[in-house]
């Protein structure tokens, strides 16, 4: 893709039109305009329809973001664009507060789009269509039509009158029908309708005889139609995750089928002859169990329906009957019988954290990222039990484990059972719900609750019991629910952050109640007296009883605004409103600001950075951030694989705290990476969960001969008010976010992979020449470059590419103790089986795309690009140059 030559990224919209004019002399000449990764890329469009207009109108192949706030403006010119091939109006370039793709503004398309009669590729994806607008049906040359993740509910009664579709993807939306006349679309090939809410298909389903692929997953069917077995194209039919209590035994007839997906069905019985397919897959259906008794509860779960998803899975249905799902990161589900009284899509993912949405209370600790459940909102009529793997706390000893849910307003903690299982040693969290919303498990200060009512009550803590809290008679005139967390401190802490040996605390008391009134009398509270000090010894000029906010920023020294009583153990003073009490036995003056410093390095975790390179191929590199409990054991695993300098200079971090890694002195990084801010690395610091990345860098220094002797430094993202001043003043230079440097260096250039010939890592190909000579061809040497890019998302393009989840597991098993393995053996295995496709690369630029990684789409692109060049220089050094060149692919790369 030319996005370079079309508008460079530093050009503004203010540029007016004599700059987009400049621009678009050699933006112009491959008539392709990919504006959708600019933020203000109609704006960009409609200045160079302005300066150019007379080129602009033979542009062929159109990119624009729906997310774009000028999209309504540009719609209007759409139609002036006579020579439009390809149009892409496609949503999901933003992301709202929970990392979700935003869908785009689009609802409607202007009429005389239906004039744009060369018009062959149209997607529409991710918008907010509630219908197929008319003008569609108008577009005499269309061929390929995508209109998933949007809102539709229907397809209009005359959509077979698209008579050249071959190509047609509606997954994603809310369709519970289809129209008899798709029947007519003669020459479609593949039709993609899954994660939809179909509850039948029309008989004349079976009048595709062209089609090779059929996605009907993730809907709500009982049954399929007879008609099916008279697709006799078809290669793969997916079915999985519906209703399905039957198949006809007429689809094992079909003489091209490879693929027959039938798993998480409600299938009691498959025909012999389905059963026997060796390219049938029934995993997920109650094969050979009876009809659950209408009376069924959990104590005949045994006989509910059980879907076990693969990684790649999304949704799954739920009847009435109730069932048991796992999900391929070990979360499961029970939906008991009755829980859903009509059929029901669920969908699910799992998120990254982020600290500007998931706000973590002083002293939390995240144990895992977030589930999101959908629908939201949706009641179910009996408690849905969810169970959640999370890390292993340190330690449970005076915490506490929690599932947490996020209503879309705020966090509240559920009521929550552990276990830790007996085979694996993994913890688990119970949980029980009724709506479906978004949940994360968490360790917390352990907290002790209770409601006061008029006639008082006492609450002690079951940290300390030493520690209680007594609610007088007429203490309230209506019931308040009261929350008590003790943090408790060692002597040996307090010594280490003060470095005074003779300051001692008792433990943090914090209290909060529901309500904004005080109380009407005084509540008495009992706190231990500080380690080491007794009523015998007690000095009360060295004695401090502190008052904080519920923040911890602000420390009052309050011993002489109440009346404080000893015995020979406790303290015990009264109050009438709720915050936080410490009590501390020191010499010190100022107790406030050293409380303040002492709290906050309470909260702070000590780490180290860890820079490793991988030693069969040292651009590899892996950077991590490791409690200093734990880098040891990482140092340890990681050495067969990896070398590198020593861990860095112990520094401090909070939980959920953002930090950067930078490349510096002649290393550098791929700039497009989405968690790439500013030419720095991003990262959010979790104590329990891995802080882990690994990247392939880069020298623009000719390495061929000599190393590159870089290093990699760590910045704070921003110092947060709370952070102790010596903990954020760590480097004597201009930057005073830095945190760490370690060494990294990249060794004099070998030949790359391809270069020399023999085996590669082990692996032996005969050549390979993907694609053709006109439309450029990808060589060996070209995969192997490839290759050395793909990293950890080796299996999700593996299975974009169209490899079955069976090969991908078998391939990481082969090759288990090597990444460079699994790769090359996925993306030659891949190649091999699709040499003799001339879309093939085509479908690897898709694949890449899909999987997230538009770089090594473009790589691939440009790589096309420059031998379809070659060849048409050839061509034309020869004579031998066409009038018109062949026409491009219907789906635009």
């Amino acid at each position: 893709q030319k996005m370079a030559e079309l508008l460079g990224p530093g050009d503004e919209c203010r540029e007016g039109a004599s700059g987009a004019s400049a621009l678009a002399g050699s933006c112009l000449a491959d008539n392709r305009l990919n504006l959708d990764v600019y933020p203000d890329g109609c704006c960009r469009f409609l200045q160079l329809f302005k300066g150019r207009r007379g080129e602009v109108v033979q542009v062929e192949f159109l990119r624009l973001s729906s997310n774009d706030r000028l999209l309504g403006t540009t719609l209007g010119i759409l139609p002036h664009l006579k020579h439009l091939k390809s149009l892409v109006l496609k949503g999901g370039h933003a992301r709202d507060e929970f990392g979700s793709c935003q869908h785009g503004s689009l609802t409607k398309l202007p009429p005389n789009i239906g004039n744009l009669r060369c018009l062959t590729h149209l997607d529409l994806s991710f918008n907010n269509l509630s219908a197929l607008p008319s003008c569609i049906l108008h577009l005499p040359s269309l061929r390929v039509l995508l209109v998933s993740h949007n809102s539709l509910v229907a397809l209009p009664e005359n959509f077979g009158s698209l008579s050249k579709l071959t190509f047609f993807s509606a997954m994603k939306n809310q369709l519970k029908d289809l129209p008899q006349s798709i029947g007519e679309l003669a020459v479609l090939q593949d039709l993609y309708l899954s994660e939809n809410a179909l509850e039948f298909l029309p008989e004349e389903v079976g009048n595709l005889h062209n089609c090779t692929e059929l996605d009907l997953s993730g809907n709500c069917l009982s049954s399929i139609p007879d008609s099916l077995a008279n697709l006799k194209s078809l290669r793969r039919l997916h079915l999985h995750s519906n209703l399905l209590v039957t198949v006809p035994a007429s689809l094992a007839s079909l003489p091209n089928l490879s693929r027959l997906d039938l798993q998480n069905n409600c299938l009691r019985a498959v025909p012999p002859e389905i059963q026997t397919l060796p390219f049938v897959h029934l995993r997920g259906n109650p094969l050979g169990e009876t009809e659950p008794s209408p009376q069924a509860d959990e104590s005949s779960a045994r006989g509910l329906r059980r879907l076990f998803l693969a990684s790649g899975e999304d949704s799954f249905s739920v009847t009435s009957e109730g069932c048991k799902v796992v999900l391929a990161c070990g979360i499961h589900f029970y939906f008991p019988p009755g829980a859903a009284s009509h059929p029901l899509r669920i969908n699910f993912r799992t998120l990254a954290p982020d600290p500007q949405w998931v706000k973590l209370r002083h002293h939390d600790v995240l144990l895992s990222g977030v589930l999101e459940l959908q629908p939201h909102g949706v009641k179910f009529h009996q408690e849905v039990q969810i169970r959640m793997p999370y890390a292993s706390p340190q330690t449970l000893h005076q915490r506490e484990v929690v599932v947490r849910t996020f209503s879309g307003q705020s966090w509240s903690d559920l009521r929550t059972r552990v276990e830790q299982k007996r085979k694996s040693k993994k913890h688990v969290a119970h949980c029980s719900v009724l709506h479906f919303s978004w949940f994360l498990v968490v360790s917390r200060l352990v907290q002790n609750e209770c409601k006061v009512p008029t006639e008082g009550t006492l609450l002690f803590s079951s940290v300390d019991p030493n520690i209680k809290v007594t609610f007088p008679p007429g203490v309230t005139e209506e019931t308040r629910s009261v929350k008590l967390q003790v943090l408790p401190v060692s002597a040996e802490e307090m010594e280490e952050i003060t470095a005074d040996a003779g300051c001692r605390a008792s433990p943090l008391l914090c209290l909060s109640q529901d309500s904004l009134m005080d109380f009407l009398r005084p509540v008495r509270i009992q706190l231990p007296l500080p380690p080491g000090v007794t009523g015998l010894n007690l000095d009360r000029s060295r004695l401090h009883l502190l008052h904080g906010d519920l923040e911890g920023q602000t420390w009052d020294d309050i011993t002489s605004q109440v009346v404080l009583e000893f015995t020979h153990l406790y303290a015990v003073f009264e109050v009438t409103h709720f915050s936080w009490y410490w009590l501390w036995y020191t010499t010190k003056t100022y107790i406030g600001g050293i409380a303040k410093k002492v709290y906050e390095r309470l909260r702070m975790y000590q780490v180290n950075f860890i820079v490793l390179q991988r030693k069969k191929d040292p651009e590899q590199v892996l950077l991590q951030c490791v409690p200093k409990h734990k880098v040891d054991p990482v140092l340890k695993k990681l050495q067969d694989r990896y070398r590198g300098p020593e861990p860095s200079d112990m520094v401090e971090m909070f939980e959920g705290e953002q930090f950067f890694a930078a490349f510096e002195r002649g290393i550098s990084i791929d700039m497009d990476r989405p968690d790439c801010v500013d030419g720095r690395l991003s990262f959010i610091f979790y104590s329990h969960l891995k802080n882990m990345k690994e990247i392939y860098v880069t020298s623009p220094v000719d390495r061929k001969g000599q190393a590159v002797k870089g290093q990699v430094s760590f910045y704070r993202g921003a110092i947060p008010e709370s952070i102790p001043e010596d903990a954020s003043r760590r480097r004597k230079g201009p930057d005073s976010l830095w945190l760490a440097t370690l060494p990294i260096k990249l060794p004099r250039l070998k030949p790359r992979w391809g270069e020399n010939p023999g085996p590669l890592n082990g692996f032996s190909f005969p050549p390979l020449n993907l694609g053709n000579a006109e439309t450029g061809y990808l060589t060996q040497a070209n995969l192997l470059s490839i290759a050395r890019r793909v990293g950890a998302d080796w299996q999700t393009i593996g299975l974009n590419l169209g490899l079955t989840y069976h090969q991908i597991e078998r391939i990481g098993y082969n090759n288990r103790e090597d990444l460079d393995k699994q790769i090359l053996d996925m993306l030659f295995s891949w190649a091999q089986q699709n040499s003799e496709d001339p879309d093939c690369v085509s479908k690897l630029i898709t694949a890449m795309k899909e999987s997230g990684r538009q770089d090594i789409a473009d790589e691939v692109k440009t790589i096309i690009d420059l031998g379809r060049q070659k060849y048409r220089e050839s061509i034309r050094r020869v004579g031998l140059e066409q009038e018109s060149s062949t026409e491009d692919s219907a789906i635009a790369m």
